[in-house]
């Protein structure tokens, strides 16, 4: 796949209880600031969202935020970012996210993150796009997660193959040197698609 140049993250507008989340958050920003990686993620000052991004800025890397014209009217948009983009929904948020990006990536946030991610796994496994989908495994934080997702395999929910589209790991740099290996399966998500 070609080189990956713009990471859309996803994680959380709250910073969480344990120090561990913030240091994580730059340490992704100054990670992808310092390959020349640019940085898609919601466009928010607060939480995860502003440490990320102001280290990333703060390492001269390029950001580019997405944020609903509901959330800025609230003041919780970064004005400081290399680009902002102002739309109109939740949904057009997430369409221009994955445009602008070439990867995907989750730190630990809530639901919001949690269904950013499953969006773009689903995307991958539906083949609508090709682009490699990755969590960060702060301090366990989506061990749970991981289960549940073991538990679908085993279960006949979800095929072992597309178990294996969602990259992770507990290292950002072991993540995007995955993002560089990454091929994409062309194996049908219905498990059930054979002729009786």
């Amino acid at each position: 796949m070609a080189p990956t140049s713009r990471v859309c993250v996803f994680c959380g507008s709250s910073s969480g209880r344990d120090p561990v989340y913030a240091a994580t958050a730059a340490a992704v920003g100054r990670l992808l600031a310092s390959r020349g990686m640019g940085i898609v993620y919601g466009g928010a000052r607060v939480g995860l969202m502003g440490v990320m991004a102001d280290a990333a800025l703060l390492a001269g890397g390029e950001v580019v935020g997405v944020i609903p014209r509901a959330l800025d009217r609230k003041e919780v948009a970064h004005r400081d970012l290399t680009t902002l983009h102002v739309v109109e929904s939740m949904h057009e948020r997430k369409g221009l996210m994955a445009r602008l990006a070439d990867a995907f990536l989750a730190i630990p946030g809530g639901v919001g993150t949690l269904e950013e991610l499953c969006e773009m796994l689903t995307w991958a496994q539906l083949g609508f796009h090709r682009k490699p989908v990755a969590l960060l495994n702060a301090s366990g934080y989506f061990d749970g997660l991981l289960a549940f997702l073991d538990r679908a395999v085993a279960e006949g929910f979800l095929r072992p193959q597309h178990r294996r589209l969602l990259i992770e790991g507990t290292e950002p740099a072991r993540i995007l040197e995955a993002f560089d290996r990454y091929v994409p399966t062309t194996e049908e998500k219905w498990l059930d698609s054979a002729p009786a």
